[in-house]
């Protein structure tokens, strides 16, 4: 049995299929393991015999498959780019626009622009871009406290995003998300959560939503996928383990993302848990379990094309751990001073985005000049979001309590239709109210 069902050019441990040659019967079946690049991986040599390879495959089918047109694709000899120039140009300007709008968080959160906790993306920009830019508009995204480029990425506007981040009117939330709760209706952006694995069980139930409406409603052209996205630190919590099963049991449209950048605030993951190869918990769900070096947008985007593929097919789930790691401490308010130096330096060389610029050019993709036009559009877009938002009015007392309370003549609008926020004795003798 298998745990990934990508090729080994996409997936930094890659695994054989479920094919078991009649010379191999009755020889133990070894999965070879090969040396890493990464500083959080561990690797070790995993032996079963033949008979329980088979029982193995009996119990849960074939775990994992690889589409015919991966298979064919694999099978010619003559080499070929994984992108073509458009597509190219498309993931650079996502992943620029999500490093220089994180950039610029940062300096609006240390001029006081921005209030509360802010978890910025740096870094791990390859994961976001890679999956997110596959999707059609009606699929969903469930996100983390570190949201703000998975919204960028599925289409919500950057001044929309910076607004709800100095907490203003024309924020995607009219300022009352903030940062670790960007939400977009228009764009099926269905959340940042601020606690670990909570957007999980509600990422479930939107891919139940779209079984649902194609199985029972009858709905034949409702194929919406759903993306999870949660970090390693959320993986010992029991709502990751509950989910898993139960997308598994119903074949759910939805692919888990495992975004390791090996530190849950300042815990290693290596400490964390007793199996750091997170991938591994898939199979046991009866779901294909994917590693893939989440430094690499292309390999990112290739397993995610796969997984993508098969939730919109009807092939159920499947739990990509993408490798990745933050530039930047757990949040703004973090020092980073836990992480070794050198690891934070081994990283910040395999910088995805310039990675992705070298493979445009080698491959004559794209030129400097084509590359530093993009930087400079970003650049003004970014600069014009934060005037707008800087320039949009803050939210009236009267929204605090809109989209509360579930009964608009309860508590918060009085006898007389006026809220009662807009009472100057509102906070006063709030017990009695």
């Amino acid at each position: 049995m298998a745990t990934a069902f990508s090729a080994s050019k996409f997936a930094a441990q890659p695994f054989p299929l479920n094919t078991i040659s009649p010379t191999s019967q009755n020889k133990p079946l070894t999965i070879p393991t090969t040396t890493s690049p990464f500083l959080g991986s561990t690797r070790k040599l995993i032996r079963l015999s033949s008979s329980s390879n088979l029982n193995l495959c009996r119990r849960y089918g074939t775990v994992v498959a690889v589409s015919d047109v991966v298979k064919e694709k694999k099978s010619k000899s003559t080499p070929s780019l994984l992108i073509t120039k458009e597509e190219g140009l498309e993931l650079y300007e996502d992943m620029v626009l999500g490093r220089t709008f994180e950039d610029m968080c940062a300096q609006m959160y240390y001029r006081g622009k921005m209030f509360g906790f802010v978890h910025l993306y740096n870094g791990q920009e390859a994961v976001s871009t890679g999956f997110i830019k596959l999707l059609k508009q009606q699929d969903s995204v469930v996100s983390t406290y570190r949201d703000h480029v998975h919204a960028l990425s599925k289409g919500v506007s950057a001044r929309a995003v910076m607004s709800e981040l100095f907490g203003k009117t024309t924020g995607c939330c009219r300022g009352q998300g903030g940062s670790m709760h960007m939400f977009s209706k228009e764009h099926n952006v269905l959340g940042g959560f601020a606690f670990i694995g909570e957007g999980i069980p509600v990422a479930t139930g939107a891919a139940f939503t779209s079984k649902y409406k194609r199985e029972v409603l009858k709905e034949a052209d409702c194929d919406h996928v759903t993306l999870a996205f949660f970090g390693d630190g959320t993986c010992n919590n029991g709502q990751f383990f509950e989910c898993l099963n139960m997308a598994a049991l119903w074949k759910l449209p939805i692919v888990f993302v495992v975004e390791n950048n090996l530190w849950a605030i300042g815990m290693s993951h290596l400490r964390a848990t007793s199996d750091p190869q997170i991938y591994k918990k898939g199979p046991a769900f009866g779901m294909p379990g994917v590693h893939v070096d989440g430094m690499d947008v292309l390999k990112v985007r290739e397993v995610a094309k796969e997984a993508i593929g098969r939730a919109r097919r009807g092939e159920g789930p499947t739990l990509v751990e993408c490798e990745t790691y933050r530039f930047r401490g757990h949040s703004l308010a973090d020092p980073d001073e836990l992480r070794d130096p050198a690891e934070k330096a081994h990283y910040a060389a395999r910088d995805p985005i310039t990675a992705l610029k070298k493979y445009l050019i080698e491959n004559r993709l794209a030129s400097e000049a084509d590359l530093k036009a993009i930087d400079k559009k970003i650049d003004e877009v970014v600069e014009e979001a934060v005037e707008f938002a800087d320039e949009s009015p803050v939210p009236p007392r009267s929204q605090l309590l809109e989209n509360v309370f579930a009964d608009p003549k309860g508590f918060g609008i009085g006898p007389d239709g006026r809220y009662r926020c807009e009472d100057p004795k509102f906070t006063e003798g709030t017990a009695q109210v």
